[in-house]
């Protein structure tokens, strides 16, 4: 095979593989931007504090449907603690809600067959109350953080911490938020780890021949763990991990495998698990990261065990069905219009600010400032969260936050460069001022 000929191959199966997965993404794009006009952060609090279980148990069945990654949800999570929710309530969403999420549960079942479309919700909601039980009963003595003050935490409001600023209370406010949540602001969140998934599923369709890993990962314990151990620390979304994970089954992984890279990938990484040590104590990390992994295992050998029974729903992975007539157009109408989507929720900021740029420049220009570069913000979750915060330490200051560039600008007088610096920096941010 040339080099040429390769390159054709696997851009002919990427293509494939992103109009399998287009129809259920707009489709899930649409749903998202629902939950996120209509189901306000402040909601969600007043339902997951006090003790006992009923509030683990709230927190996961709101946290499966939401469209949260996980970095996006840490956000949310420290707002649900700082507003009274317990521990375990709070470990209980963490695991839960950036496994799932309605985009991938469609996507899910668009792309690994209708089976395991429903059975990754349910894993997502019995692993968190497993974890959050686990917490409640052998956690660090509960001591929830009381609500901060107007002067404190932009959390305090419920106001916007960790999740996209809210919509206007009018109707047609909150369907313009969900356009732009669903399909510019969700799109752009995940933009990056979709398409480098969707293009490395092509790429091991085209390159790499089927079952060629069976023998080292094609079912059982080892296997499992083998998915366990690189999808706990690596960052990928919920959505993203679909076509990972069928490239994995392309070499040779069960359908268990994958899921339990399914369940593991999307429901920790590096920088969850240090925030989570941080905030919520030692033992509490090691019970969360211990019943995610204990989850993805069980469900991962429950599923293989489960499929000769399913026939072929219960392995239903859509690859090798390329694009031919009817079905074939369709598809790639979808995957044009996905394309548009990714595209211009991605170019979205970068035209704003060139036709900003093209303005005469404000008065307001010239005023005092200071600007951070701010690293490790990975959606608009983070970006918010950034906003609100600076917006509090601040007072009456402007704030611009430029996500893609890592950048945050405070306009004001009168502003304290290092208290800024300190405010975002606690929220785990590598912070340093640069004018």
């Amino acid at each position: 095979m040339t080099f040429v000929t390769a390159l054709l191959n696997i851009a002919d199966e990427t293509w494939t593989v992103a109009g399998q997965m287009a129809p259920y993404l707009l489709f899930g794009f649409f749903a998202a931007g629902l939950l996120s006009a209509f189901v306000s952060p402040q909601w969600l609090e007043r339902h997951l504090g006090g003790p006992g279980f009923l509030p683990v148990f709230k927190s996961v069945m709101l946290g499966v449907p939401l469209p949260l990654c996980s970095c996006g949800v840490i956000a949310v999570t420290a707002s649900l603690r700082q507003h009274g929710a317990s521990r375990a309530a709070a470990t209980g969403f963490l695991i839960a809600t950036p496994q799932t999420g309605v985009d991938s549960i469609v996507a899910t079942w668009g792309m690994l067959g209708p089976v395991l479309g429903i059975f990754r919700p349910v894993v997502a909601l019995l692993s968190g109350l497993f974890g959050g039980l686990l917490v409640s009963l052998f956690g660090e003595p509960e001591t929830p953080p009381p609500p901060k003050t107007a002067t404190g935490s932009a959390c305090a409001t419920g106001d916007g911490c960790g999740m996209e600023d809210k919509p206007g209370e009018g109707f047609w406010a909150r369907v313009r938020h969900l356009f732009h949540y669903g399909f510019m602001t969700l799109p752009r969140d995940i933009a990056r780890p979709l398409v480098v998934g969707i293009i490395v599923a092509g790429a091991i369709s085209a390159l790499v021949p089927t079952d060629a890993l069976a023998p080292y990962i094609g079912g059982g314990i080892l296997a499992m763990l083998a998915m366990i151990a690189i999808g706990i620390p690596i960052y990928v979304c919920a959505t993203a991990s679909i076509p990972l994970a069928v490239g994995f089954i392309h070499m040779g992984a069960s359908p268990g495998a994958a899921l339990a890279f399914l369940i593991a990938g999307p429901a920790t990484n590096a920088a969850t698990i240090a925030t989570v040590w941080n905030t919520m104590g030692r033992r509490t990390t090691v019970l969360y990261v211990f019943s995610v992994a204990l989850s993805a295992l069980v469900a991962g050998l429950a599923y293989d065990a489960l499929v000769p029974f399913l026939g072929h729903s219960g392995f239903a992975v859509a690859t090798h069905h390329h694009h031919e007539g009817e079905m074939g157009g369709v598809n790639d109408a979808f995957t044009l219009l996905l394309l548009a989507v990714v595209l211009y929720s991605v170019l979205e900021p970068r035209i704003l600010t060139l036709l900003r740029g093209m303005r005469p420049a404000p008065e307001s220009a010239a005023a005092p400032h200071v600007t951070l570069s701010v690293k490790g913000m990975t959606c608009s979750h983070c970006a918010a969260r950034v906003r609100k915060e600076l917006e509090q330490a601040a007072g009456a200051g402007n704030v611009e936050v430029d996500l893609a560039g890592g950048k945050a600008t405070i306009m004001g007088s009168g502003l304290d460069a290092e208290a800024l610096r300190k405010a975002v920096a606690e929220l785990g941010y590598n912070v340093c001022v640069l004018d």
